[in-house]
């Protein structure tokens, strides 16, 4: 029987012997698919990827452009991603002049086996398709890596109703889809576009990637790197959005989509939101990695006229989020809405963020009602606010009133790494106004279990029916 030890040496002999160029990961039955990158895409010069033997193009995304470049913020300058398709046990060879000794792989739950073999050479098996940032020197110059599953069901060039583009740099600049459309990015694309998608049963998929990186702030030509209005049954999977130059992913008006693997490398300019729902209703995110300068995911109940302009039924899962400047979820600002309700923030990593974690401040009299997190794993770095919970009146609303907060659930949230204040904060605006019904189950910050007598915890005036569990 092999002793922690010996397993522990067992798994470094083993991806010494695959890294040593001997084959292990195809005598395991493991498969790699990866796509060349195109002619005149800079990549980048930090790090050398291998997957099962076969070369990985490793590309870049840059960081605070102008006018926010040299200013108070620094979040580590570029940093690179590459992504390969795979299936079974595959191993990876990570070569780099950086210094690779101290590397951390996040998050933690991403069960990628890592082993230093010298200074400049990592070797990392996995078990099944997975994303998680390689950080030499924390957030200083990352690569973000994405073993994705084999792909299905591709759609050919010339097919009925299919906009297609191959492998090279592609500049439309717009891209329009109506009802029974997809829009196909192959692997070994970069598409400088934005796209605008309105009717039902539309597709956004594919292994290439969606690159909003050469407008300015705020000066795309659609004014999302996709937007998705008056939709319903809509579909965006597999691809990789770089450069967002304001909001990113935006349903509005919109029923019935999902978001699913899908990498978001942004972090250029501020007001890149991750995803935005508004005023939409039954929305999956899924199995997603959202690294942004502003919100990873903010709910909004923007101006709209129709039947039901409320957020509701939307689920965010299985994904990893990184929020450089602001906050990983927002929640009620800019909604006008009557309700945001029936939201399940469920099986999350957030690797890094700066703002308040959770941000619920609602105004306008809307009620935020039933929302739920759980089964949330943070990385913390010393953070002031982790929770934050207060109707209230800011600069975006028109109706200067607070909205209210009924029916809020943490369940199996943890942070672990620095010490930090991480205040979880409750508070009412007025009598009417308030917060009510809010469960704290399983919570944790550094070890130690929230109770109504943690100093982290401050419950202000018109806040009832707050609860702790063990």
């Amino acid at each position: 029987m092999k002793t922690m030890g010996s397993t522990r040496l067992w798994i470094v002999l083993v991806l010494a012997t695959v890294i040593c160029g001997q084959g292990w990961a195809a005598k395991g039955g493991g498969k790699v698919v990866t796509y060349a990158a195109p002619a005149g895409e800079t990549l980048s010069m930090d790090y050398k990827v291998e997957a099962g033997g076969q070369k990985v193009d490793v590309y870049t995304a840059r960081v605070l452009d102008p006018p926010f470049a040299g200013k108070q913020y620094n979040y580590g300058g570029p940093y690179s991603f590459a992504n390969f398709d795979m299936r079974g046990a595959v191993t990876v060879r990570i070569t780099s002049e950086r210094l690779l000794r101290n590397t951390v792989i996040r998050p933690e739950s991403a069960t990628v086996r890592m082993v230093v073999v010298d200074d400049h050479t990592l070797g990392l098996m996995l078990d099944r398709p997975c994303k998680f940032s390689v950080e030499p020197d924390g957030k200083k110059g990352p690569l973000l890596l994405f073993a994705n599953p084999l792909e299905t069901d591709a759609p050919k060039q010339g097919d009925a109703n299919v906009v297609y583009f191959g492998p090279g740099v592609h500049k439309p600049e717009k891209i329009a889809l109506e009802s029974n459309q997809t829009l196909y990015l192959a692997g070994g694309a970069v598409v400088k576009a934005e796209v605008l998608a309105t009717g039902s049963n539309i597709k956004i998929r594919g292994r290439g990637i969606l690159d909003g990186s050469d407008w300015e702030w705020r000066k795309g030509p659609i004014g999302n790197l996709i937007a998705i209005r008056n939709c319903t049954d809509i579909e965006v999977r597999d691809i990789t959005l770089r450069g967002s130059s304001h909001w990113t992913i935006v349903p509005r008006n919109s029923r019935n989509v999902t978001i699913r693997n899908v990498k978001l490398c942004n972090s250029r300019v501020q007001n890149d939101d991750g995803i935005n729902p508004c005023n939409s209703q039954d929305v999956l995110i899924t199995d997603c990695f959202i690294r942004s300068d502003d919100d990873c995911v903010a709910l909004k109940g923007l101006d709209f006229t129709g039947a039901n302009s409320n957020v509701e039924r939307i689920t965010v899962e299985n994904s990893t989020l990184w929020c450089d400047r602001a906050r990983i979820f927002l929640l009620g600002h800019e909604s006008r809405a009557a309700y945001m309700r029936n939201v399940t923030l469920r099986n999350l990593d957030i690797i890094h963020f700066t703002m308040t974690a959770f941000l619920y401040e609602p105004g306008e009299d809307m009620r935020l009602e039933d929302i739920t997190a759980e089964d949330i794993r943070i990385n913390g770095e010393g953070q002031r606010e982790f929770i934050r919970l207060r109707p209230t009146v800011n600069q975006y609303m028109r109706k200067k009133v607070p909205g209210f907060i009924k029916g809020i659930r943490f369940k199996n949230v943890t942070i672990e790494g620095k010490t930090g204040e991480y205040l979880v904060q409750i508070q009412g605006a007025d009598p009417e106004h308030d917060v009510q019904d809010v469960t704290l189950e399983n919570v944790s910050i550094l070890g130690e279990k929230l109770t109504r007598e943690s100093n982290r915890v401050k419950i202000g005036e018109n806040a009832k029916d707050i609860r702790f569990v063990p």
